[in-house]
């Protein structure tokens, strides 16, 4: 049986049927509007077969599409391997014990968050081509990827840094306590399970990459990527929507694909997390061999390896001393 919460209110029977008659009369008017948008584009010819045929032909694949698609991949990917080990950088400078180093991190994550990527992209264009960097066709690549490394890093940055101090007081503590250094504290305490809580939000973030990208096919950028690619399409075959509306199911399987990926990576971290080794379960059931020592309390609670009674834990009871 439901339960009300603070703030929901479980609705009675007249609330179940005006909530039911808003929720009909909503989709409707839904149905209604997406009939007239059809209705106008059928009038207009925009849903004819000639308009979606080119992309039954390969040509339009191999010439258009699949390249454009390649470098769109390829810059986010370089985006995302550039931004990743610097955002980590960046969330440990912000960490830091040292006072100047965490002041000039803040400085920098606060100052390429504030500034819209396509701005840093046309920025880094006109820089490449002052500079005389690179080919002229490899620039708007450059570009691309420039900016998105300066946005992305600062944002991944912040993901890693609430990713650590998202963790138990404790963890820090602990470690402290058996003479680990900050920086191995780091790399084998807090990171990896920072990181695994943090697998979401850095997916969100690839996916926001690789929207991102599309911004690179402005005319100051002109970055050979995925959107790009529509403008040429459009002006051989004049359909519009048709080119569109595949380049947006193109972007949609991509994503929808990170998405299913990172489940995939994160219900694996869950349950590599969640269950001892076979060794060790093994060791604590035979009494012998190396031992883990979360897995033999996992196995034996308020035990130590040594089958002594732990502080707080159950006690076992002891026979009676004999007469």
């Amino acid at each position: 049986m439901a339960t009300a919460t603070v703030l929901y209110d479980i609705p009675g029977p007249r609330a179940k049927v005006r909530n039911g008659i808003i929720s009909v009369l909503f989709a409707a008017a839904v149905a209604a509007v997406l009939w007239w948008v059809l209705a106008e584009l059928n009038t207009k010819g925009e849903l004819a077969g000639e308009k979606w045929e080119p992309f039954t032909r390969g040509g339009v694949w191999t010439t258009y599409l699949l390249p454009a698609l390649g470098q769109t991949l390829i810059a986010a990917a370089l985006s995302l391997a550039i931004a990743l080990p610097l955002g980590v950088l960046l969330a440990l400078g912000r960490l830091s014990d040292h006072g100047w180093l965490a002041r000039v991190c803040t400085v920098i994550v606060e100052f390429f968050r504030a500034i819209p990527v396509l701005l840093l992209m046309v920025f880094s264009k006109q820089l490449f081509v002052m500079l005389d960097v690179g080919s002229s066709d490899a620039r708007g690549l450059m570009a691309v990827v420039t900016g998105l490394v300066l946005y992305n890093s600062s944002v991944l940055a912040e993901i890693v840094r609430s990713g650590i101090l998202s963790l138990p007081r404790g963890q820090t503590e602990a470690s402290l306590a058996i003479g680990l250094r900050k920086a191995q504290m780091l790399r084998m305490i807090l990171l990896p399970q920072a990181f695994a809580a943090m697998l979401p939000a850095i997916v969100s973030q690839l996916v926001v990459i690789v929207k991102d990208t599309a911004l690179g096919g402005q005319l100051t950028i002109a970055a050979p990527e995925l959107l790009r690619s529509a403008r040429t399409i459009t002006g051989n075959f004049g359909n519009v929507v048709a080119t569109y509306v595949v380049i947006a199911a193109i972007y949609i399987v991509i994503n929808f694909a990170l998405s299913q990926l990172a489940s995939l990576a994160q219900r694996w971290s869950a349950r590599r997390r969640g269950r001892p080794s076979a060794r060790a379960a093994a060791a604590v059931a035979g009494g012998g061999g190396p031992v883990d020592t979360g897995a033999a309390e996992m196995a034996t609670p308020g035990l130590d390896l040594a089958g002594a009674d732990l502080p707080g834990g159950p006690q076992r009871p002891t026979a009676p001393p004999g007469g």
